[in-house]
């Protein structure tokens, strides 16, 4: 599309857009009286007005069945776990059996990394990105720690080249040829947090497995932001929080994967816990733990069904949008903010753009780089009433969700941040 600098073509294309309707679905907030220009659903997702009643029917439950909603609430708690399974499966491009709701993101990473991050004295090394978010990289460095290995020695972080911001696909593929005679595990973040980079999962995966190690990635900034087709690719596992992209509110419940492949090898080493035990004998209360089949075998503690409820909620949202529908209005919503900032006079001088051109290798943020004065321009947009995200030391990332955010709010906010700059 021949993109156009102007209200006018703006309005157009937000009476064009078919998503139009599911932004009332939302609580925006609201800055000096005024609506905010939101910019940070990477960061935690906005209040889908539908929680509340969700939520608010368990309790309902809760107040007049007690224990006993456990099998005769509207949606008997004692299966919570399985009613997201299907709208999840859709997002990560995986069989319901491969997907569950459950933990936080790094409990579940850990809980992954002790299955399949297995070293031994000739395959030890861990391969990632440089830069990774930090719960990512303390999880890494602990489970090396556990195993008696030298994280300085054993975790390979890929860098860009020099001058270069994204990583090439082609340097991580040759990075995995490199060491794959001593490599344990791949792991990337599906979409870098700080660069909002895709990596190319396919390719990846590929490559690992053809040098004869597992793969998984954190899908934090990738679930509900990108389409991904985990189980196509042959994926190992995945982890991912349900804040961001998802909508499930602060600290709201996290999931994983596991490729079917996974699903009856009950010999892979675990941490267990009594709700990955076999459900048909789960009461018996015995000694002795029996893996449930696929990626509930992982699970630990029994559901928590609220946060679970505020999940629902907005997965219902997903569901009638669809990941596909919103994926064009993304290419669309975020290509027409990078050409937007780059009519910018004098753009070059004041930011580089970090984030890949390509609209394939990037969801809906972009992370500006500020060359000067980035702090004191963050601190004039956001007093504008801008809603946008500060990273040390000079990055300000923005991300237009297509579920809620529109064109008219990229124009403006492309307006404050061009004065902002002055």
């Amino acid at each position: 599309m021949k993109f156009e600098e102007s209200l006018r073509f703006a309005k157009k294309l937000d009476q064009q857009d078919s998503l139009r309707l599911f932004r009332p679905k939302f609580h925006l907030p609201k800055v000096n009286g005024k609506t905010a220009i939101y910019f940070t659903g990477n960061s935690l997702g906005l209040l889908p007005k539908s929680t509340k009643e969700i939520v608010n029917e368990e309790l309902d439950d809760w107040a007049k069945l007690g224990v006993e909603g456990h099998f005769h609430s509207q949606r008997p708690w004692l299966h919570y776990h399985k009613f997201s399974k299907k709208s999840l499966a859709k997002l990560v491009g995986a069989k319901p059996s491969e997907v569950v709701a459950m933990n936080q993101l790094t409990v579940n990473l850990h809980l992954m990394m002790v299955s399949f991050y297995r070293p031994t004295k000739t395959r030890f090394k861990i391969l990632t990105e440089t830069g990774a978010f930090p719960s990512d990289q303390y999880a890494l460095e602990s489970h090396v720690k556990v195993h008696g290995l030298d994280p300085d020695k054993t975790i390979i972080e890929l860098s860009p080249r020099e001058g270069e911001y994204p990583l090439r696909t082609e340097d991580i593929l040759y990075a995995i040829e490199e060491n794959k005679n001593e490599l344990a595990l791949v792991i990337f973040g599906a979409v870098q947090y700080y660069s909002g980079q895709f990596f190319d999962l396919a390719k990846i995966t590929r490559a690992s497995h053809e040098a004869g190690t597992k793969v998984g990635f954190d899908l934090a900034h990738a679930i509900g932001n990108v389409p991904l087709h985990l189980h196509k690719h042959h994926v190992d596992f995945a982890v991912w929080c349900g804040y961001k992209y998802l909508n499930s509110g602060p600290g709201g419940l996290a999931g994983a994967f596991v490729h079917e492949k996974h699903a009856k090898s009950f010999d892979i080493p675990r941490f267990a816990g009594w709700w990955g035990h076999n459900d048909k004998e789960r009461f018996e209360m015995k000694k002795g733990f029996k893996a449930m089949e696929g990626v509930d075998g992982w699970q630990l503690s029994n559901f928590p069904v609220l946060s679970g409820a505020a999940q629902l909620a907005s997965l219902e949202i997903f569901d009638n949008a669809g990941i596909n529908n919103l994926r064009k209005k993304s290419f669309l919503l975020t290509g027409y903010l990078e050409f937007l900032l780059k009519s910018i006079e004098d753009f070059n001088e004041y930011i580089t753009i970090i984030t890949p051109t390509n609209k394939n290798e990037r969801g809906c943020q972009l992370s500006l780089l500020m060359k000067k004065n980035g702090k004191k321009v963050f601190d004039r947009i956001t007093k504008a009433g801008v809603i946008a995200d500060w990273r040390e030391p000079d990055v300000i990332r923005v991300a237009p969700v297509p579920l809620y955010n529109t064109f008219e709010e990229v124009f403006s906010f492309a307006k404050i941040f061009q004065n902002a700059l002055q």
